[in-house]
C-alpha cells in the first residue's frame, strides 16, 4: 500500500542520526548555564523511618545551599497526570520526613562543583527513628502490619488508606459461575512476574534557571514537557506562563519518564532558594532505586468447551507498587482491559489490588501490565489446547478478539470497535515460516539438549483515545508553518524516546504537504511556544501524535493551495502538490494544464510580498479510536536439561501496524522489543534484602542481570514481516507498533520451553534453577 506515497513507507536516514552518532546531540546532562550550581540529594538509608532531627549547619558552613522537608511546599502530588483528576492518586511531597523506601529523598544541597556538593551532603546530620518495613504485598494487607500511608488525596479530597491497599478494581460481565459449570474443561494457574529495572541509557536529570519574573526555565528528562510544567506550577504556585520547560533529546525511557521525575521539583526548590541556576544529575545507583516495572501475582481460571471455545474466565491480580502510587488505579483498569481484549469470554470476573510496600515505586514500562497478563493468559491458552488434544493455533483463532469486535483499549472506560486486524494473516504466514507442524511433541524429544517451538500473540493500543472521554487524558497538538524559502517548521511537544516517532511524524507532514522530506524540520520547542501534548506513551506516537501532525498539515496545505490558486488562477481543489527532489522544493501544479505550476517557495514569498500572511496552522487532535496493533511471535528455543539453560535460537515475528511509515524503524523497534522481552523473561529482576530494604546488587548496573548481544539469536535467524492492513482512522492508514512488539515475548518463550521439555514455568524470570526444579518435579533425572 505504501508504494503510492512519495515518502511514507520508504526508508530514510534519520535526521538525528549524525548528531547522535557523533556525540553532538544534547541531553539534559549536557546543558550548561552560566553561574549554575550543582545539586545532590540526601537519600534515606532505611526502607521505613521517620526523621527525628536534621542538621544542615555544617553543610551551610561550607557554602552550600540546603533544603529539607521544612523548606518545600507541603503539597501532595502525583508525578503522573495522564489520568483525569478523579483517577489520579496523590501521596508524595517534594521531600519527606518519613521515607518509605531506601533511596527516598529527605534533603538536598547545591554547591559550585559536584565534589563540593557531595562533601556538603555528607556533612548533613540526620537522626532517624527506624520503623518496621513491609516488603511482601500479601503480608502488607494483613491487619496489624505497618501502614505506609494513612491517607492520600484524590481530586482535593482526603481518602483513608486501609491495609496498605492503594487502589482496587473489580469488573464482572455475564455469569462466571454459570460459565464454569457449562465448561467441559476448567484449568487454574498462578503466575509471578519480576520487578524489572528500566535500564534506560539516560538517568534522570534536571537543569532549572530561576527567572527575574519569579518563574523558572527548565530542561529535564521527560516524556511530557507540558505535564511537567503543570505540576511545577501546582506545587510551587507559579503561573504557567512563567514556567517554561524546554524540549530536549531523551536518552531512552521505556516508560520511566511518563511521570515528572522526582529530581525535578527538588531542583526547582533548590533553584528558588539559591536564586541561581541548579543542575542535578542522578547516578545510575540512584536511578535504580527510583523506578521499576510493576511485579504481579496473577491467578487465572479458564473454562472451555471440547472444541476449545472459551466460556468463562476469572483473574485475580495483586500488584506490588512499592512506596508510592504513581499510576496503580489506571494500571488495574488496563490489566482488565488487556485480558478482555485478548480473548472473547462471555462470562468474566476480574479483581485487582495494588499494594504499598517499602520498595522503590513501580511505574509504567513497555506494555503497562500487558506482558504480565499475556504471560499467564497465553500460556494457559496453550495448556487448554494441550489438554484437549488441539493445535494451539486452532484454539487461538477460535477465541481471539478481532475485526468488528469491541476492544477495551486502556481499560473499561476506553472502548472502541476494531476496524483493522491482521491476526489471521500473521498466524498463517508465521506458522509456515517457522515450520509449526514439524515442531514435535515434548515426550518425543530425547537427549540432554532439546529444542521447542512456541507461539504467542499479543497487541497494544495505539493511544488511549476513544469515542468517549474516559479516564485517560489523550490528545496531541502541533503548529506547522511554511517559511519564505519553501521549507517547513514543525513545532510539536511530542517527545521521541529513540524509536523514531518524531521522524515518522516528519514523514507524515512531508507526505501531506507534498514536499521533500529534507524540507521539513523539527523546530526547537518549549512549553511557551507549543500547544499541549499529553505524553509519548501507550504506543501513540505515530497514530495520535502523527494524526495531529497530519490534521495540522492538511490545514497548512489548504492555505497553501488557496494562495497558489490566486497566483495560478486555478481553483484550489484542482491543484496538486508533488515533491521535486532535484530542486528540493514542493511543486504546486494544475493537473493536465501545461505551464500552470509554481514552487512552494514562490507561493510563500509572494504571500509575504503581497501581505497575505504566513502559511501556518495550529490545532489539536484527540483520536476517537485506539486501534490495536498486533504481533504474533514464533520462537524456537534450545533447553539444556542438565544445566537448565534456555537459549533462544530462531524467531519469526509478524506485526500488524497498518501502513508502515518507515520499514527500517519498524523492524528495529521489533528487534529491540524482542531483545528486551527475552531479557525480561529469562533473567531480569531486582531483588531486595528483606532486612535492610537494600537492593542486593546495591543499585549497581554491573550487578544487574540483563541479556547481552551474544545471548541473542543470530540476526539472520530473526525474520520480521508485516500484515497487509490499513487503519482508516490513522495517518495514511498507520497504527502503532512499539509496546505491541514486547507483550507476547515472555509467553512465547514459556510456550517454547513447554514444547521442548513438557513443563509449564510461570514464574519470571525463568532461570536455569527454575527449569531444573520443574524437571525434577516432573520426575525427570
Amino acid at each position: 500500500m505504501a508504494t503510492r506515497y512519495y515518502t511514507v513507507g520508504k526508508p530514510s536516514i534519520r535526521k538525528d542520526a549524525i548528531p547522535k552518532a557523533t556525540g553532538q546531540e544534547k541531553f539534559t546532562c549536557d546543558v550548561v548555564v552560566p553561574g549554575m550550581l550543582y545539586g545532590r540529594i540526601l537519600r534515606s538509608p532505611y526502607p521505613h523511618a521517620r526523621v527525628k532531627r536534621i542538621d544542615t549547619s555544617r553543610a551551610e558552613g561550607m557554602g552550600a545551599v540546603c533544603i529539607t522537608f521544612e523548606d518545600v511546599p507541603k503539597v501532595k502530588y502525583n508525578e503522573r497526570i495522564v489520568s483525569v483528576p478523579s483517577a489520579t492518586f496523590k501521596d508524595r511531597t517534594v521531600l519527606t520526613n518519613k521515607p518509605l523506601h531506601v533511596g527516598e529523598a529527605i534533603a538536598a544541597v547545591a554547591a559550585e562543583t559536584e565534589e563540593k556538593a557531595e562533601k556538603a551532603l555528607r556533612a548533613i546530620e540526620v537522626e532517624y527513628e527506624v520503623l518496621e518495613p513491609v516488603f511482601d504485598p500479601i503480608a502488607a494487607m494483613k491487619p496489624g502490619k505497618p501502614s505506609l500511608h494513612d491517607s492520600i488525596i484524590i481530586q482535593d479530597k482526603v481518602v483513608e488508606i486501609k491495609n496498605n491497599i492503594a487502589a482496587k478494581v473489580e469488573i464482572s460481565e455475564g455469569d462466571v459461575e454459570k460459565g464454569f459449570r457449562e465448561a467441559d474443561i476448567v484449568i487454574e494457574g498462578t503466575a509471578k512476574t519480576s520487578r524489572v529495572y528500566h535500564a534506560q541509557l539516560e538517568t534522570k536529570s534536571a537543569v532549572v534557571v530561576p527567572e527575574p519574573n519569579g518563574g523558572v526555565t527548565i530542561w529535564t528528562t521527560t516524556q511530557t514537557i507540558h505535564n511537567c510544567r503543570i505540576l511545577i506550577g501546582e506545587i510551587f504556585g507559579i503561573p504557567l506562563n512563567k514556567v517554561n520547560v524546554k524540549k530536549i533529546s531523551l536518552g531512552g525511557s521505556f516508560g520511566s519518564s511518563i511521570q515528572m521525575n522526582s529530581v525535578l521539583p527538588i531542583t526547582v526548590a533548590l533553584a528558588l532558594k539559591a536564586k541561581k541556576p541548579i543542575k542535578m544529575c542522578t547516578t545510575r545507583e540512584e536511578d535504580m532505586y527510583d523506578h521499576c516495572r510493576y511485579p504481579m501475582i496473577l491467578k487465572y481460571k479458564l473454562g472451555a468447551k471440547k472444541d476449545g471455545k472459551l466460556v468463562a474466565g476469572e483473574m485475580e491480580v495483586i500488584v506490588d507498587i512499592g512506596a508510592h502510587n504513581i499510576q496503580a488505579y489506571p494500571l488495574l483498569g488496563c490489566t482488565a482491559g488487556w485480558l478482555v481484549s485478548l480473548y472473547k469470554m462471555p462470562n468474566l470476573k476480574f479483581s485487582g489490588k495494588a499494594v504499598y510496600t517499602n520498595k522503590a515505586p513501580a511505574c509504567a514500562m513497555q506494555g503497562f501490565g500487558n506482558p504480565q497478563v499475556n504471560f499467564i493468559a497465553q500460556t494457559m491458552m496453550n495448556e487448554v489446547a494441550e489438554k484437549l488434544g488441539l493445535d494451539p493455533i486452532e484454539v487461538e483463532l477460535k477465541n481471539y478478539v478481532g475485526l468488528g469486535d469491541v476492544f477495551w483499549g486502556q481499560g473499561p472506560t476506553v472502548r472502541s470497535v476494531i476496524r483493522s486486524c491482521g491476526v489471521e494473516e500473521l498466524i498463517k504466514k508465521g506458522s509456515e515460516m517457522i515450520g509449526w507442524k514439524n515442531r514435535g511433541r515434548p515426550e518425543d524429544k530425547k537427549g540432554d539438549i532439546v529444542r521447542g517451538i512456541g507461539m504467542a500473540r499479543g497487541f497494544h493500543t495505539s493511544s488511549a483515545g476513544g469515542p468517549m472521554a474516559g479516564e485517560a487524558v489523550d490528545f496531541s497538538g502541533a503548529m506547522i508553518k511554511i517559511n519564505e524559502d519553501g521549507t517547513v517548521d514543525v513545532i510539536a511537544s511530542l517527545q521521541d524516546m529513540g524509536g523514531g516517532a518524531l521522524e515518522a511524524g516528519l514523514k507524515i507532514v512531508a507526505e501531506t504537504l507534498g514536499v521533500p522530506l529534507d524540507c521539513v524540520e523539527l523546530a526547537p520547542t518549549d512549553t511557551c511556544t507549543s500547544v499541549y501534548d499529553v505524553c509519548l506513551h501507550a504506543t501513540r506516537g505515530v497514530y495520535a501524535g502523527g494524526g495531529a501532525l497530519k490534521k495540522v498539515a492538511e490545514q497548512v496545505r489548504q492555505k497553501l493551495l488557496e494562495f497558489a490558486s490566486r497566483i495560478l488562477e486555478v481553483y484550489p481543489h484542482a491543484l496538486r502538490i508533488r515533491p521535486d527532489e532535484n530542486i528540493k522544493q514542493g511543486i504546486v501544479y494544475a493537473e493536465g494544464i501545461p505551464g500552470k505550476e509554481i514552487t512552494v517557495k514562490e507561493v510563500a514569498a509572494t504571500a509575504r510580498n503581497k501581505n497575505w500572511g504566513t502559511i501556518a496552522a495550529v490545532d489539536s487532535l484527540r483520536q476517537g479510536q485506539c486501534p490495536p496493533a498486533y504481533t504474533v511471535y514464533f520462537v524456537e528455543v534450545e533447553v539444556n536439561k542438565r544445566t537448565g539453560e534456555v537459549k533462544p535460537v530462531r524467531a519469526v515475528i509478524g506485526a500488524d501496524c497498518g501502513t508502515v511509515i518507515d520499514p527500517i524503524y519498524a523492524v528495529a523497534q521489533i528487534h529491540g522489543s524482542f531483545y528486551r522481552g527475552l531479557s525480561y523473561v529469562l533473567c531480569e529482576d531486582t531483588k531486595y534484602n528483606r532486612k535492610t530494604g537494600e537492593l542486593t546488587n546495591k543499585g549497581l548496573l554491573s550487578g544487574y542481570n540483563i541479556l547481552k548481544a551474544e545471548d541473542m539469536p543470530n540476526p539472520d535467524d530473526i525474520q520480521v514481516f508485516f500484515a497487509h492492513t490499513y487503519e482508516d482512522t490513522g495517518p495514511f492508514g498507520a497504527k502503532g507498533i512499539g509496546e505491541a512488539a514486547i507483550n507476547p515475548v515472555p509467553a512465547v518463550v514459556a510456550n517454547a520451553i513447554y514444547n521442548a521439555i513438557g513443563v509449564w514455568i510461570r514464574e519470571m524470570p525463568i532461570t536455569p534453577e527454575k527449569v531444573l526444579k520443574a524437571l525434577r518435579e516432573k520426575g525427570g533425572n
